[in-house]
């Protein structure tokens, strides 16, 4: 939890975050991830200052439980001092001891953010779905939460001024912005209407400005002038026998030839909704169907 320091800004781990995306469409199928379409809403996890503090986190961690579809799961939530926003027993259940920071007590309305974070951790723990390492477990954790409608909360919850900041979760608010549009986009749910932070807004549109992108890259027909015009430049290099079908070797094309057998020259490239590699054939107008999130894709290869 950033509390009046720097906060990172930037897609430093964006290669994390759309391994996360395309992890949780292969952990629950599409299917399952099409119940999510309905994000929590602001006025289930309303804090006031009012309420009563533990009556108050109780019910919401309620509601995120709900939200999650963990019917027989409990919460028991406690305050103490510590350095993270919160944390989370990880033990067999339906009982789990969740610790918010001392400092909720006073930010009671970003108790939800909190808890959408810790909740799915009891989630993905059930579901049996962890990366290696801390840190990229945190970040499938806050990814999982922004992707299935509770983690607008997380974005909502950074704020920055010239005296101070607030950021709760393991991504940049920007990476947030990220997942939510891409949630956007496949769901047709805009969370920017939910924002209390002026600073979500600016994240949210840096964030879709790159899921949009993912839409526009070769082989898709939605790509522009400049993709096309490289994407034909590599594909006669790989169509030339002294290449034998070989992969542009440069980093920044999503893109990669290769010959299947002795069969027509193939084209993979990343689904721009889930991230799972498809393959198709290298013969002009090609209507492709991704088989894990059955995005329809109109290609020109």
């Amino acid at each position: 939890m950033a509390n009046g320091g720097p906060v990172e800004h930037g897609f430093p781990h964006l290669e994390t975050v759309r391994e996360a995306i395309t992890a949780l469409y292969r952990r629950l199928t599409y299917d399952t991830v099409r119940t999510f379409s309905t994000s929590v809403a602001p006025a289930d996890v309303a804090f006031c200052d009012t309420d009563d503090l533990h009556l108050g986190a109780q019910r919401v961690a309620r509601e995120m439980v709900r939200h999650y579809r963990l019917p027989d799961a409990r919460l028991i939530i406690g305050f103490r001092a510590m350095t993270h926003a919160a944390n989370v027993e990880l033990a067999a259940g339906p009982e789990y001891f969740v610790e918010l920071n001392d400092r909720f007590r006073a930010h009671r309305r970003d108790i939800g953010a909190a808890l959408a974070h810790e909740v799915m951790h009891v989630y993905l723990h059930r579901l049996g779905l962890s990366f290696p390492g801390t840190r990229e477990n945190e970040i499938l954790t806050d990814t999982a939460a922004t992707y299935l409608g509770a983690g607008w909360l997380l974005l909502d919850a950074f704020r920055e001024d010239g005296a101070s900041s607030q950021k709760l979760g393991y991504l940049t608010p920007e990476e947030f912005g990220y997942v939510l549009a891409k949630r956007s986009l496949f769901f047709g749910e805009d969370p920017s209407v939910w924002f209390t932070s002026p600073q979500a807004y600016t994240a949210y549109g840096t964030g879709m400005a790159l899921a949009r992108r993912d839409e526009q890259q070769p082989p898709l027909t939605a790509a522009g002038w400049a993709g096309r015009r490289r994407y034909a430049r590599d594909r006669r290099q790989a169509q030339e026998p002294q290449h034998a079908g070989a992969a542009p070797a440069r980093a920044d094309v999503p893109y990669r030839f290769a010959p299947e057998g002795h069969g027509p020259l193939k084209v993979s490239f990343p689904c721009p909704t889930c991230r799972q590699r498809i393959r198709v054939p290298v013969r002009g107008r090609v209507r492709a169907r991704c088989g894990l999130c059955r995005t329809v894709l109109e290609c020109d290869t």
